[in-house]
Formats: structure tokens, sequence, C-alpha cells
């Protein structure tokens, strides 16, 4: 069986959870293997919108072993939010399983993540306030608490006693809040531990050596986009973790040997959420109707999306460090109804003439840039109903062949509409 992974092409919210979801028919075990609950996955299945942010969408399938991989940081209310609320729609959860080594947010972490992004007058990131940042910070720093330290008396009484005078001093002296007691948190790692336990899998070194013997299909499910990696993205306005196609190595469990292929999903234009540069960004009623008729407003925060035509310059840094096999090409369809479209090719420098065809990586440079566009004819017809890649209308393959001879990998998944059925396999 193939194993693949999924990985958001740009700067999130791409669709990579429909793509997930569709995916996950054919795979036995998913897991995501970074992030925290500040992503925000939507699959719209049976007529029924079900929003996730932390547990895989594979869940949707009876009989899928859902993992939450060692990479995630789990913050535990939203985690408990979110498995009621599948629960109440009906879903089965049985499936899903969390690795114990995965990370979790404590109360102070969301603390500091939104004293500090309140109170910033420069530099500001546009995070979600959900405590990921701090939590990545104290998981490097070696001073964080893992799932499995729940369960553990020792461990725990031992870990607070490290972590405590060293957290409590900064977030009196740095961030002026209010410093917690051993008591109080060792009561809510208690609660932590309930909220944990029917998912917690102590022996997923086994689970994971038996699909991989039993030639299981896994699938590798990302968070964010390439171009928010901690590494690689548009630094520093980018998530703490690695979205990239290597990050689920890491965070999974498995070996880059066990993967297969890997998927980016970019939508047919580019979206952002938060601060940072985009060179492509529209500012104008082209941006406005990109974004009225994508509905682009974050899963998780309800945040209009910063809305911009396609950029082959980031996609193609995406195809390299991201270790891209082929594309998902999400949201054509909210091109229907333009006269023409355009796609950027490469830079220009205002500020010498200089033009870039690779990816710039000095961020501090993009306020000087300004994008080289093509443009090409819309085709100004619903294609939502089209099952079959050559019933598209021809300006639509046109646009997409010269995608794949941009970007030098194939187009293997056309999405014409929110819907399961709404996807053409090329």
């Amino acid at each position: 069986m193939t194993n693949r992974v999924v990985v958001g092409a740009q700067w999130g919210d791409e669709g990579k959870a429909k793509i997930t979801d569709l995916l996950a028919q054919k795979a036995d075990l998913i897991i995501r293997y970074q992030g925290g609950c500040n992503a925000g996955h939507t699959v719209v299945a049976n007529n029924k919108t079900f929003k996730f942010h932390l547990i895989p969408s594979g869940i949707l399938y009876k009989g899928k072993m859902c993992f939450i991989g060692a990479g995630t940081v789990i913050l535990p209310e939203a985690f408990e939010t979110e498995v009621k609320e599948l629960i109440a729609d009906g879903v089965d959860v049985s499936g899903l399983k969390i690795n114990p080594l995965a990370s979790i947010t404590m109360p102070y972490h969301t603390e500091i993540d939104g004293y500090s992004e309140s109170t910033a007058t420069k530099g500001k990131i546009g995070t979600t306030k959900k405590g990921i940042g701090p939590t990545y910070t104290d998981k490097m720093g070696r001073i964080g608490l893992k799932i499995e330290d729940l369960y553990s008396q020792d461990a725990l009484s031992e870990k607070l006693d490290i972590i405590l005078p060293l957290k409590n001093k900064m977030l009196k002296e740095v961030y002026g809040l209010e410093p917690y007691s051993k008591e109080c948190l060792l009561a809510l790692c208690e609660k932590y531990a309930e909220i944990f336990k029917p998912y917690v899998c102590f022996d997923w070194q086994t689970v994971l050596e038996d699909a991989k013997r039993d030639g299981k299909a896994v699938l590798f499910e990302g968070a964010q986009g390439v171009m928010l990696d901690v590494d690689y993205g548009t630094y520093p306005f980018v998530t703490s973790s690695n979205p990239i196609g290597g990050g689920a190595a890491t965070g999974s469990g498995y070996g880059p040997t066990m993967i297969d292929e890997v998927i980016g999903v970019a939508k047919a234009y580019v979206t952002r959420v938060g601060e940072g540069p985009f060179v492509t960004e529209l500012k104008d009623e082209t941006g406005d109707k990109i974004r009225e008729i994508g509905h682009e407003f974050g899963v998780t925060t309800g945040r209009p999306r910063r809305c911009g035509w396609f950029d082959a310059v980031t996609m193609k840094y995406s195809v390299l460090v991201g270790g891209l096999t082929s594309l998902a090409l999400t949201k054509i369809d909210v091109f229907d109804s333009f006269d023409e479209i355009k796609l950027c090719t490469a830079y220009k420098d205002t500020r010498n003439g200089n033009i870039y065809k690779h990816y710039p990586t000095d961020v501090f440079i993009h306020k000087y840039l300004e994008p080289v566009y093509e443009t090409h004819k819309g085709w100004t017809e619903d294609i939502t109903k089209i099952k079959e890649y050559d019933k598209l209308p021809e300006n639509a393959k046109k646009y997409l062949a010269r995608l794949e001879e941009l970007l030098e990998i194939p187009i293997s998944i056309v999405s014409v509409g929110p819907d399961r059925e709404q996807t053409i396999f090329k």
C-alpha cells in the first residue's frame, strides 16, 4: 500500500482537510504529525460541515485508526471540546489515539501567548493566542510536560519542581502575570489525565510496528503550510513546527523510509491569515471578490483571510523544501466568473530592477518586491458539477497545464467545490 503525506503548500488554509478526508478512504492509519489547535480544517461530508482543529479528519470513516502524533501540542480543553462535538454529531471516536509523547499546552502558555501578542507594538506575528508557540518553546527548552507525565506522579512532581520556579519568575517579572502553585497544577493535571485517558496509546510502538509489518496504508496529515514552516517559511512570521513533508517523519513516529508520496495542497489563488509578507496580495475589489466567493475567513479565528493571485515563486520553493511529488489544487471554481486570471511567475525589486525567479528568503526585502504576472483567459462557466478532467473548459485546462509546467510536478487532484464528490482525480 502507498503511504502518503498531505502538506499545505502555501500559508495554510488550502483545503487540506478535504484532501485528507478523500485519501483517508484508502488509508488504514491516519497520523496528525505537528501543530496544535491553532489549525482549522473544514470537511463537508453528507451535506454536513465538520470543523477540525486537532483531531485527524479521517475520524469520519469507521474502522480507521487516527493518531495524534508526538510532534503535536495539545490544549486539553480544546481537545475535550472537539471530541464532545464529534460524539454529539454521531461520529465514532473509538479509533482515536494519542501518542503519550505529545506535549501539553498549559494555562500559562496561553497567558503568555495572549500577552505577547496583544502588547506587541512592533513585529506582531498574528498568532491565534492558543499557546502553541510558548508550548513549543518549553518543549525545545526541555521544560515541557508530555501526556505520559500525567500518569506518573513521580515524573510529574519532579518536573513541576523544575518548571515552576523558572516559569513563575518569568510570569511575574517579565509578563506581570500571577504565578502558579504546585498544588494548583497538580489538580489541573489530574483533570487532564481523565480527559486523555480513553485515548492515550501507551503501546504506540507496537501499533506502528504492526501497521508497518502488515503493509497498512498510512496517511500523514500536516497542519498549516510550507510557507509557515519554522525553518523554511517567512520567518519570523511562521508557526512553531515543521509542516513540510520531512516533519511527518519526526512528528509521527515513523522514519522517512515509510513515506512514498508527498501531496501538496494549494488553492488556485493564495490566502494568508495573520502578519507577514505576501507579494501577490490584492487589496482591491478583486481581492474582495475572491474572499467573498471563496468564503475566506479563518476556521479557528474567523478572521478575514488576505487574498491574492497564485504565486508560482513560493510554490516552486514549496515543491523543493516540502518534498512535493504532486499537487492537489483546490477552489479553482472560485474563478468561474472571472474574465481573466493572473499568475505570478517572478518578483521584481523596485529598488534596482532585479528579477527573482527563485524565492528570496530575506522577508524584510519583500516590501520592495512587486509581482511579475502572466494573464490567462477565464472560462466564465460553472465547473462545480464536472467530474472528469477532460470535460473541464479548455481555458481551465490551459491554466492547470501552465501550473504544471512552472512547478515541474503533476497536478493529481483538482477540487471544484467543497463536497467530497466535487473532486477530479487526474
